[in-house]
């Protein structure tokens, strides 16, 4: 199993997807974009994972690589091979079937709870959550959904949280991946901007790391493993 992994800014995690992947014997190659090396070769690898950075979807002129990226993730989405984006990779992944990046629409930060839609409960992936959980968020954009497009998770900030096209492609515009120790690393890069984004938040998060976090923890591992076993 050799599964691709693009990476969309320097501070990237695989968090508990690469927790997952480790766990099924994936052999996993890190590709950074954003640093200009080249992405993967369609034939190499059974299933693509996209991560999120701070551009947005569109920013074409600053990171030239993203239509090409978004035609990759549309090219595997098509063959039924495994597919998963998340935050700006869901936002790739609706711009490369025909959905709308809708900038700025949709703020939202910290631990959120989350709903999934009754599309959502008979999913492969997102049967393995109860109907409301917590994860992390960390965005501006949201997107509408594609054509054919399955909506698998909602809430009431970003009503379009987790979808997937075909057998196995599927954007979160949470981050599932973003475990505690995680969440700890981007506070020790970011303060300023997590105290612009959302004032107060960093004084409450050693409370709020032990009450959501855990559970936003034990959601993303299942969501991880669950994604995972769709790869053949």
């Amino acid at each position: 199993m050799r599964v691709a992994i693009v990476e969309n800014t320097k501070i990237t995690h695989a968090g508990q997807v690469g927790h997952a992947l480790a766990e099924a014997g994936a052999e996993t190659v890190t590709i950074r974009a954003y640093a200009g090396e080249p992405l993967p070769t369609f034939e190499d690898y059974e299933a693509l994972v996209v991560f999120g950075g701070e551009q947005n979807a569109r920013d074409d002129d600053a990171h030239p690589y993203l239509p090409e990226l978004a035609g990759l993730m549309r090219r595997f989405g098509d063959s039924g091979k495994a597919v998963l984006g998340i935050c700006l990779g869901s936002q790739l992944l609706a711009r490369a079937y025909g959905g709308e990046n809708l900038i700025g629409a949709a703020p939202e930060f910290g631990w959120c709870e989350i709903d999934r839609t009754d599309a959502g409960r008979s999913d492969p992936v997102l049967s393995v959550l109860p109907d409301r959980f917590l994860s992390f968020q960390w965005h501006d954009d949201t997107f509408s959904l594609p054509n054919g497009a399955l909506h698998l998770a909602e809430n009431e900030r970003t009503r379009h949280q987790a979808f997937r096209l075909g057998r196995a492609a599927y954007g979160f515009q949470f981050h599932f991946e973003a475990d505690r120790h995680v969440v700890r690393d981007w506070i020790q890069h970011f303060p300023e901007v997590i105290e612009r984004k959302s004032p107060g938040w960093l004084a409450r998060h050693p409370e709020l790391e032990v009450a959501d976090g855990v559970l936003s923890d034990q959601m993303g591992l299942s969501v991880g493993r669950a994604w995972v076993a769709q790869i053949r």
